[in-house]
């Protein structure tokens, strides 16, 4: 059985470099062979950029493995909830690979936020820790947080983000006076309204646009997105500038915390479908 680590990929080598170090660090607490396998873009960073180590993506490494005779795959999605990236287009490239190579066996291990129903207490409590980092780092007492992400356009995926926003603050209780969600971008249209409200109009409406704010990262590695400087920095610099009591604070990552190898590690062990 080959294990792989998959994420979406990202043009920003630190992305590559923090899945790559979480994958190796799972490795060594699981004494299982996980590799880092991105579904796009990864493989187009500079190896310069990349200490020296080329990304490899899922496909590549699934081509090369199926031409080693390897017909046994279990894929460990670095996803909070149910990602089209793994609902629709893997199942797309597996087909592809399966039509070049012949049959083969892949399983899919449990995204990280396992449903209303189930005990994700492991994932709310590095949302949590990282929130009171920031607390306390600025003295904040009883700020009001936005659980933010990129913004979906499959309902299911914001449906998990609402979810570990009420259990976020069930865990925060009296030391944050609420806790709301928020999409950093949505496509066009009413049919993608569920993604409401964006971050940057929350921003604006009382009492979300003044005082402390804690800006809770519901994402897994440095990008474009949630790097210094990317989008969600400035939309939250440009809220302060039209806002002027309001304060804002980002959190750390989510796939940046320690504790997400335990969170990937109960995943890989609750078992797997075959897709």
């Amino acid at each position: 059985m080959r294990y792989l680590l998959v994420d979406n990929g990202s043009l920003r080598p630190q992305s590559v470099l923090n899945l790559r170090s979480i994958a190796a660090e799972l490795s060594r607490e699981t004494g299982l062979e996980i590799l880092p396998s991105s579904l796009l873009h990864s493989s187009k960073v500079p190896v310069d950029q990349l200490e020296g180590e080329p990304a490899v993506n899922l496909e590549r490494r699934l081509r090369l493995f199926l031409e080693a005779g390897e017909r046994n795959f279990t894929i460990l999605p670095f996803f909070f909830g149910p990602t089209g990236a793994i609902t629709e287009y893997l199942p797309q490239r597996l087909a592809y690979r399966r039509e070049k190579h012949g049959d083969f066996n892949v399983r899919l291990a449990p995204f990280l936020f396992l449903g209303d129903d189930q005990d994700n207490s492991d994932l709310v409590q590095i949302l949590a820790d990282n929130v009171g980092q920031v607390m306390s780092y600025n003295g904040w007492k009883q700020p009001r947080v936005i659980l933010v992400d990129h913004g979906s356009p499959l309902p299911a995926v914001t449906d998990a983000r609402n979810a570990l926003a009420v259990e976020l603050e069930s865990m925060l209780g009296g030391a944050v006076a609420g806790v709301a969600p928020a999409s950093m971008e949505r496509r066009e249209g009413e049919a993608y309204a569920f993604n409401e409200p964006l971050l940057e109009n929350i921003l604006r409406q009382p009492p979300w646009n003044d005082g402390p704010v804690v800006v809770s990262m519901l994402f897994l590695s440095p990008g474009r997105h949630a790097g210094p400087g990317g989008d969600i920095a400035t939309i939250c610099r440009e809220a302060r500038e039209k806002n002027p009591g309001l304060r804002t604070s980002m959190t750390g990552l989510v796939g940046e915390h320690p504790g997400i190898i335990a969170v990937l590690k109960r995943r890989l062990e609750m078992g797997s479908v075959e897709i």
